[in-house]
C-alpha cells in the first residue's frame, strides 16, 4: 500500500523524554505505562516493550513518538501516543534521534 506525501505529513512525529515507567499488571503480554515529556506537553503511551525494555533503560531515555493519533485503551490504560520502533520476530529497538536534540522537536 502506498500513500502520498500529504497523508504522511499529517502524522505528528516528535522527539520525547520517557519520565516515568510503570507495570501493567492487568496486561495480557508484558506492557509498560510511559509518561513522555514532549517539550512541555507531556503524554501518556502504553507499550509492548516490557520484554525487550528495563524500567531502568526507558528512564530518561530520548524516543520517537506519533502524538496525534486518537486516544485508545489498551489493557485497560489510556495510550495517547505510540512509539515508533524497528523490529523483527526476535528484538525490539526503540527509534531515537542519534544526536542530542530537545523534548518536542517535530521528526519529518
Amino acid at each position: 500500500m502506498s500513500i502520498s506525501i500529504d497523508e504522511f505529513a499529517k502524522a505528528d512525529i516528535r522527539v520525547g523524554k520517557v519520565l516515568s515507567v510503570e507495570d501493567i499488571p492487568a496486561a495480557r503480554k508484558p506492557m509498560y505505562k510511559l509518561q513522555i515529556d514532549f517539550g512541555g506537553t507531556t503524554m501518556q503511551c502504553v507499550g509492548g516493550i516490557k520484554a525487550y525494555y528495563s524500567k531502568e533503560e526507558l528512564q530518561g531515555k530520548v524516543v520517537v513518538a506519533v502524538v496525534n493519533l486518537v486516544p485508545k485503551q489498551v489493557a485497560g490504560v489510556e495510550s495517547q501516543c505510540m512509539l515508533l520502533a524497528a523490529y523483527d520476530e526476535t528484538s525490539v529497538s526503540l527509534l531515537s534521534p542519534d544526536k542530542g536534540i530537545a523534548a518536542g522537536t517535530k521528526v519529518g
